[in-house]
């Protein structure tokens, strides 16, 4: 008992009670005094001791005080608020295209209100009399309890109101909006008009169904780990780029934005797509997060968004699950079995789809034979861990194609293609629908065994299978329009623009084939683009270097190929050029630097270098020599313009005949 408890009364009747009727009894005559007898009462219960203030726990007294002033009835208020106020900001700032930091600073307002509203909660109490300090209201006064319950009618109504708007725009906004306005399939080409001005923005109508996957930004905490978050995105990324209906911006062009602080609006514009798909993933010891969102460009309102949980184990469905997810949610017209499509030629095991990303790292980044050797190394370690992983093998082909045709002089080059032909097969064998396989092959067929018309078979069958990848499209374009189906193959290069418009590669690719299709102002606009993308990229300007020569403006060539003199096409511009110029001594010593770095590896550009100076006998030579050792360039022998003095003699027709072209 508390020392402070008050001491227990007697069971008697207090000496104060008042006096009971029939409870007196009468001792003798009615002249005698009356004595009272005390009767008993029932016991009274014990008061229960209080306990001391101080004895309550502070922790518990301080939440109490926070209970008693509503400061986390005003907490939770202010958070539901800011989500209100949130949520309509970020689709009206998207749609208004309010810089990316004006987002930012909303956010940190909110922030640094919320400490401010919880101490102003504590300090002051609202009374009928206005505000007061908490301090100086009585607390027999306080209405505390009554501004609670209205504090709790807030609390509902903004709940209320928050329930009312997600449901909106899951089952109403996204949806009207995204069918209010037919959309239009108009882009051109070239980088000028990917990038249109802000003018033109309410002209802004990107083809039906198009989407840009962003990368994934990297919230690990460890730069180390952005192999995966890339990795997974562009998987993503492929896996939509399978779905017929679908037009899947290329890696390259979305991927441009990566860093950088741009705005979705700007992101659509520069792209030109209807959808931007963006995440972030966070990688933690066994499990792994994704966050993904998929915006619609044209209104800036958000069509779908959620959040993955999943252990490494499971990460192999997680790219099917947000492609499929995201295709639905652009209402695509989905053709047969879309998990079918996304998960075609995937690994079965999580350590192989790990080595699969490093690799693919690797080989986007490859600049030389050595860091090319590291991708191949990372896919021959997925293929260990995963020995039907078909797109491991894919993979590899092309790795070890480009090492051969690049990298590679003398027989070793016969020995990398003849190990790409393997995978290529392997990949088809594993997996007979996947694109990448068939593109493989078809790049071993035309560089290595010169067997055009088994090239063409497997770039058409890629490109049936995977008609969304501008790689596949810019390869087999380039290769059709040498084999002189012009049309079909400028188309397929224009498609691979459209959906990789800020890629160098693509419009070198344009240049390059419009060049070969004798359309040389039309090579010259496409690779001015192209340098204004990458102004250092070699290829670009000794391909324009040829064009500005095949129309006969040799100062201009001369001074093209002049500026970047190291590459071997620059080499081969400089060397005809030099000798229309009458500079004939350093014609020969162009031809010479070739020579040395190549030896017959190059044997179809001394070709075309001797045909242009007249020589005819040393030109046919130079193809026979290429055609005996399979030499790069002999795909371009039935339209390559420096070749043209050449077509009427035998011994080139010969060439042609034994070549086998397509028809």
């Amino acid at each position: 008992m508390s020392k402070n408890a008050p001491k227990r009364e007697s069971h008697t009747v207090p000496r104060s009670a008042p006096k009971r009727e029939g409870h007196t009894v009468s001792r003798g005559t009615p002249t005698q005094k009356r004595q009272t007898v005390p009767v008993a009462q029932p016991p009274v219960a014990p008061v229960p001791a209080q306990p001391s203030l101080y004895a309550i726990p502070l922790k518990h007294r301080f939440f109490g005080e926070l209970n008693r002033r509503n400061v986390i009835r005003v907490a939770i208020l202010y958070l539901i608020a800011c989500w209100v106020i949130l949520e309509p900001t970020h689709v009206v700032f998207h749609m208004l295209e309010v810089p990316q930091w004006a987002n930012r600073l909303v956010i940190l307002l909110m922030a640094i209100g919320f400490p401010l509203v919880l101490l102003f909660a504590w300090i002051y109490e609202v009374t009928p009399h206005g505000l007061k300090l908490t301090t100086e209201v009585n607390r027999s006064e306080s209405i505390t309890p009554h501004t609670g319950r209205k504090i709790d009618r807030a609390i509902i109504a903004a709940l209320s109101l928050a329930l009312a708007y997600l449901v909106a725009d899951r089952f109403w906004i996204s949806k009207h909006l995204a069918a209010s306005k037919p959309v239009i399939s108009a882009v051109n080409e070239t980088a000028s008009r990917a990038g249109a001005s802000p003018s033109t923005a309410a002209a802004f109508a990107p083809p039906p169904h198009s989407i840009a996957v962003l990368p994934f930004a990297n919230m690990s905490g460890d730069k180390e780990q952005e192999y995966f978050s890339d990795g997974l995105s562009e998987e993503v990324l492929n896996s939509l780029a399978r779905i017929e209906g679908l037009q899947v911006v290329a890696r390259t062009s979305a991927f441009s934005f990566k860093g950088k602080d741009a705005d979705i609006g700007t992101i659509a514009r520069k792209l030109n797509v209807g959808a931007v798909l963006e995440g972030s993933v966070r990688r933690s010891g066994h499990t792994v997060r994704v966050t993904a969102q998929l915006i619609n460009a044209v209104t800036g309102f958000h069509l779908w968004s959620q959040t993955f949980d999943r252990d490494l184990g499971d990460v192999l469905k997680l790219q099917t699950e947000i492609a499929a997810t995201v295709a639905s949610a652009l209402q695509s017209s989905l053709l047969g079995d879309v998990a079918a499509k996304i998960e075609l030629g995937g690994a079965h095991n999580a350590g192989a789809f790990d080595a699969y990303l490093r690799a693919s790292k690797a080989f986007r980044g490859a600049n030389s034979a050595k860091s090319l050797q590291s991708a191949i190394a990372g896919y021959t370690d997925a293929i260990r861990l995963d020995p039907n992983y078909a797109l491991a093998f894919a993979g590899r082909s092309i790795a070890l194609s480009v090492v051969a045709g690049g990298y590679t002089t003398g027989k070793d080059i016969r020995d990398k293609f003849e190990r790409a032909r393997a995978d290529a097969l392997a990949a088809i064998a594993l997996a007979p629908e996947l694109a990448e396989g068939h593109w493989a092959l078809a790049y071993v067929f035309e560089r290595e065994s010169a067997d055009f018309g088994r090239a063409m078979e497997e770039y058409q069958r890629a490109v049936a299978l995977a008609p969304g990848s501008a790689r596949i499209l810019e390869d087999y374009g380039a290769f059709a329009v040498w084999m002189g189906r012009t049309d079909a193959g400028l188309g397929a290069v224009r498609r691979a623009v459209l959906l990789d418009p800020l890629y160098p590669g693509t419009h070198n690719a344009l240049g390059d084939a419009l060049y070969f299709s004798r359309r040389y102002d039309e090579s010259i606009a496409a690779h001015q683009d192209t340098l204004s993308l990458d102004p250092q990229l070699a290829q670009a300007r000794g391909l324009l270097g040829l064009a500005y020569y095949a129309l006969g403006n040799f100062e201009r060539a001369r001074a093209t190929c002049e500026a970047q003199p190291g590459h071997w096409l620059s080499q081969e511009c400089l060397a005809v050029t030099y000798d229309k110029l009458g500079r004939h001594v350093d014609a020969e010593a162009e031809l010479s630097k070739l020579r040395a770095s190549w030896g017959d590896d190059a044997a179809f550009q001394y070709a075309e270098v001797y045909a242009q100076s007249g020589n005819t006998t040393k030109a046919l030579d130079s193809l026979e020599t290429a055609l005996r050792l399979h030499g790069q360039g002999l795909e371009a022998v039935k339209t390559a313009p420096l070749l043209d003095p050449l077509r009427k003699e035998p011994r080139f027709l010969a060439i042609e005949r034994e070549l086998k072209f397509p028809d």
